[in-house]
Order: C-alpha cells, then structure tokens, then sequence
C-alpha cells in the first residue's frame, strides 16, 4: 500500500508538470526559455515529453501488474464477504461485542420475528435468518456496496494506466530504440523525409501538429521527438478554406478559427466544418484542435539597401515567407531565407502612456546565410518605432536563437523615411566624394581667422581622408587599432582627441552636403537636424557589427496566414475517463456508505416471554454507529417491550 500511494503520488506529480509545462517543443525554445544547464536537467529527466518517458510508462506498468494482482486476489473475498450474514455467529460472540444490548419482551417468539423482519427491511437492511432448536438468530446487513468501491478504485486505477499506457506511445518508442524507426533533425520537405522517419497512419495513439496556409491542404502532420520530428501520415486530407483572427483594439488576437475540408478517400465525402480554441472537429477518433496560427506565405516587397558600397541604384526583392533569394557579393554568396511576417507587434506601454499595449507594426524575420552553413537572424521593422523622443528603423539581428536580439536603430528624416540616413551613407562609401568636400572643407579651414599654411592644410586633408576611411570600414575601432599601431603610447590620448575631432569635422561636412542638396538651408539647422547627425553617425559605427553588407527594407506586402492545427489520435483517452468515472464511484461508495451488520438473537423465557440479544458491528465511522446503534435499541426496546 506504502509503494503504491507513493507511486500514485508520483504520477500526479508528474502530471501536473506535463500540465504546466508545454510538452514535444523543440529543445532550442527549452533551452531559451530554461537556459542550458536546466534544458539538461530537465531533458535528462525527461519532463519534456512526460507522458511518454520511460520512468513514467514503467510506474504506470507496474501499477497495472500489481493492482491486477491485487484485485485478482482479493476479489473472491469480497464477494464471499457482501454475500455472507455470519448467521452461524454464537451467543457469547454477540454478548461480546462493543455495541450490544439486552432485555426481555413480552411478547412471543412468533409475535416478534415477522414485525422485526419488517422494521429492519424498512431500515435498509437485508435479513437472514437460522433457527437452532428453539432460538433464532436474524442476521442483517446493509451497505455491502462499499466493498464495490474497494474494487472500483482499484480497477479505476488498472484501467487508468492501461489508457495512459495506450496514449503513452509506446509502439513508437521501441521502434526507436530498436532503430527501426528515426527521429529527423534535419529541416527537409515532405517529399524528401526518409521512410525510417515516416509513420503510417495506422499509429495507434499521438499528438501531432501542422501549420498549413489558407487555401492548402495536407494529409500528413509532425510529431516532435526530443530535438527533431517524425512524419506522421493521415487517413484523410485537411483542406484550409479560410482563416479568420480577430483582434482587440490594441491589435492582440482576440480569437481565431479555421474553415476545414475533410476530405476522406475512404467514403469519398468531403466534410466541411469550423474549429476555433476549445472547439475541436472529431472525426474517426482523430481530433483536430485549433492551436495557433503563422504565417502562410505572405508576399514581401523588400528594397535591398547596401550598406558599404557606393549604391548606384537600389536593388527590389519581391520575396515570400518560407522561401530564400540567393545573392552575389564581394565576400562571396549569400542566402537569405525568409523565415517569418507578423503584421502585429504588441509591447507594453510606457509608464506615462495612456494605453496599456502599443504596436509596434508589422515586421519580418530573415536569415543571411553564408557559404560555410552559419548564419544570422534579423528582424526587421516596416515602420519607424519611436523610442525616447526619437524615432528610428529597427532591425533585430543575433547569430543563435538562444542570443538576445541587439538592434541597429536607424534614424528617420522629417519625412519618416531613412532616405537621408543612406544618402549620408551613400556619400561617405563614395572616395570621390568624400574626397572632394574633405578638400573643399580643409580650403576653408582657418585657425584663430588666420590662413593655414599649405603643407598643414595637406596633412590636415590628409588625416581627414584616412580617418573617414577607417570609419566607413571598421568604425571606431578601426581609429582605434590604427593608433595602437602608429602612435606611441604616451602621444595616444592627446592624438585620440585631435584625430576624433577632426573625424567629427569631415563627418559634420559630408552631412551639410547631404543637406544642402536636399535644400536645407545649413545656417539655420534645428535641433532635429542635429540630433539626426548624432544618431547617424552611432548607426554608422554599429553596422560594422550588423553582420550583413546589407540593409533589407519592408516596402509593403501582401498578406497571407496560416492556420496551427494539432492532431491527436488517443483511443486510451476513453479508458481514462472511463476509470476517473469508476475512481469517483468508487470514492463516494468507500467515504459515504458503510458496511454495517445487526445481529438479533431470540430465546423462549418462561411465561411466553422472550430474551432479545442484539448486536451491531460497522467498519467505518464507529462513532457515528455507536449513535445510530444506540437508537436503534431504544425503538425496538419500545416496540418489542
């Protein structure tokens, strides 16, 4: 009993954990929402698919085992026990009982037994009666049901684990282990997942998931595996007619739900149906759940921005989710996958905000691969966000999903729009350019409103040159690495200062070009204009960090989303609720009636009297007896007085 409350307790426990925490996720979300050390624990512990571990299939076996042997043994007892009256029980035995009582009544033998019989059938309680020469002895009992309730918790329990065991995919974890079956980690299409990863449709029991996009159908959904997936093939083919979200005014979903074809080669019927969250679609002990929803394939008109080259023209993409566009650079060729669109990104408020959401719009998430296999992520923002009085581009990038994302912010012109961001940038990747208002710049240089010498205007032209070239290459840092190298050390901090201020001056310069052939009269800069220059040339020097040669900019696009569908085949589920209902049963006849027993013996006395001996007996709730006996005694003491 110890090793089985133990046991019971363990499953719950473990239960309660499969509840709570998200199961069959691939690791990388566990490891980014856990960190490393506690993905390890935890996989190794095998909480991450609870259901199916091997620690939680063996309790639950041996559960079945050892409750089966129990029930089997002891049931006979218990039936024996619900039939037997013990009328063969002896005077003293009954005169030795906790609860008994004694007197004699006027009445006969015969004039008792029938009345008795009535009053104690009226009671509930079922008789029997031996007759030992001239006595009698009436043996009743009642609730003999609760020794159902013995038997029903315990095959409650039996058949609970069997259903868990059915739904605990068992077949599928010895054809694993057994190599038989493999789990895929590798990102393939349907067509081009080997048979050893493939499972029929004649698995008996799993929980799968598919995202098929508004007007595609599949017959086929994956199961994730530890840290890849299976293929799981259906009897039938899901149609997506519609998809349809709505949404709260701060833009967060609301609700969704999905218009769904059935259509099955077996009856040749198409079945059309709507599910939404907590509303499934059973068909042939198949459930089809409403889980998510994603992208489908949304087209995306994108303007590629180059980011260390003079740009002679700008180059379009016009792209959809799930697919990639190879490109051809100096370093060498590049792939970008497109990998993600949401049209909604809903953050917090500020403090001082009278809304409690705001949205941040819509945005994309790509990834630049290089020849080597590596790559990084980006996600990049359609509108400007405003940010600390500012208003800026963003752009997400990281090289592992388990990284925080760092931003590039890309400050916007009067217009919203970052065409005088890359103007400048523009202009200072152009040598010539740049060259020639660093000349103009230094002609016009004066100190104290005197004229330079030539040769110090040369070197000044000069340090400007080489200094814009090592920021337009490799940032501050290139500045910096250049000084370690020609500058002692005790000259360092004194050159630092001069070749940053004459970096600022040619900077400042390339940006009044800019300006003035946007029109803007530089004599009269506001403080936008200002502040614009400063976060331009902060985004300049943290594109050497971007990771990419190149900026991708959303100009529209045309949605189109998808719809998260879970599949789940749990025949053992019946067996489940079938032993929770035989668990409750059973509880309720165990804890609210109790097996009683009333012994009544009678004996001829002189003078046609008789001697009444009763007795009583209860498993349970003695206290309670001992009352209800007690009342007993004093009713039939008037009655048969």
């Amino acid at each position: 009993m110890n090793l089985a409350i133990m046991l019971l307790v363990t499953i719950a426990i473990a239960s309660v954990i499969g509840t709570i925490l998200k199961q069959n996720e691939p690791y990388q979300n566990y490891i980014i929402k856990f960190g490393p050390f506690w993905h390890e624990v935890y996989k190794s512990l095998g909480l991450y698919d609870v259901y199916s571990s091997a620690w939680f299939i063996i309790i639950l076996a041996f559960l079945v085992i050892s409750t089966s042997i129990c029930v089997f043994r002891n049931t006979p007892e218990i039936i024996r026990s619900m039939r037997r009256f013990k009328e063969d029980i002896h005077e003293r035995a009954i005169s030795n009982m906790p609860q008994n009582s004694k007197w004699e009544s006027a009445l006969t033998l015969d004039e008792i037994l029938q009345p008795l019989l009535l009053a104690l059938k009226r009671l509930g309680y079922r008789t029997r009666i031996k007759q030992t020469g001239e006595n009698i002895t009436v043996a009743a009992m009642k609730g003999g049901s609760n020794r159902i309730g013995y038997l029903l918790t315990h095959i409650a329990i039996v058949v609970i684990c069997i259903g868990g065991l059915m739904d605990g995919n068992l077949p599928l974890k010895i054809k694993t282990m057994s190599g038989k079956s493999k789990i895929e980690t590798r990102d393939l299409p349907v067509s081009k997942i080997p048979a050893a990863s493939k499972l029929s449709a004649e698995n008996p029991s799993f929980r799968a998931s598919v995202s098929i996009p508004e007007g595609a159908q599949v017959n086929y959904a994956f199961i994730n595996i530890a840290d890849g997936y299976m293929l799981q093939k259906l009897p039938f083919t899901i149609e997506v007619r519609d998809f349809r979200i709505e949404h709260y005014n701060s833009g967060q979903p609301k609700s969704f739900e999905s218009d769904l074809v059935i259509h099955d080669p077996a009856t040749n019927k198409a079945i059309e149906t709507t599910i939404a969250v907590n509303h499934p679609f059973i068909y042939k002990g198949y459930a089809i759940y409403q889980s998510s929803f994603g992208d489908g394939g949304t087209s995306l008109h994108i303007l590629l921005r180059d980011l260390f080259n003079k740009q002679s023209e700008r180059l379009d993409i016009n792209a959809n989710v799930n697919t990639w566009k190879e490109l051809d650079t100096p370093e060498g060729k590049l792939r970008i996958e497109f990998e993600n669109f949401r049209q909604y990104n809903i953050v917090p408020a500020g403090e001082n905000s009278k809304r409690k959401f705001i949205d941040h719009g819509p945005s994309f998430t790509f990834k630049v691969r290089e020849e080597d296999g590596t790559a990084r992520e980006f996600v990049n923002y359609m509108y400007p966000i405003f940010l600390e009085g500012h208003s800026y581009f963003l752009s997400g990038v990281r090289s592992a999903v388990s990284e925080e994302l760092r931003y590039l912010y890309i400050p916007v012109d009067k217009n919203n729009s970052p065409d005088r961001f890359f103007h400048f940038l523009e202009t200072l990747n152009d040598d010539e350019k740049t060259n020639a208002i660093i000349k103009q710049s230094v002609h016009d240089f004066t100190y104290n409103n005197a004229e330079l010498d030539p040769s110090i205007r040369k070197n000044i032209g000069q340090a400007m040159s080489i200094l814009i070239r090592l920021f337009q290459t490799a940032g501050t840092n290139g500045i910096l690495d250049y000084l370690d190298k020609n500058v002692q050390e005790e000259e360092r901090e004194k050159s630092s200062k001069a070749y940053i201020k004459l970096l600022q001056t040619a900077l400042r310069d390339i940006y009044l070009d800019v300006l003035r052939q946007e029109g803007v009269d530089t004599e009269k800069l506001d403080k936008d204009d200002q502040l614009f220059f400063e976060d331009a040339v902060n985004a300049i020097n943290a594109i050497h960090y971007y990771g990419t040669p190149f900026y991708l900019q959303l100009k529209n696009f045309q949605l189109k989303e998808a719809t998260g569908l879970q599949i789940t085949r749990t025949p053992g589920k019946k067996f489940v609720y079938m032993g929770f209902g035989m668990l409750i049963c059973g509880v309720f006849l165990l804890l609210f009636v109790s097996h009683q027993r009333l012994w009544i013996m009678l004996k001829p006395s002189a003078g046609n009297k008789t001697n009444m001996v009763m007795a009583g007996s209860r498993i349970r709730h003695r206290r309670e007896f001992t009352e209800e006996f007690n009342n007993l005694s004093r009713k039939l003491k008037s009655v048969f007085s």
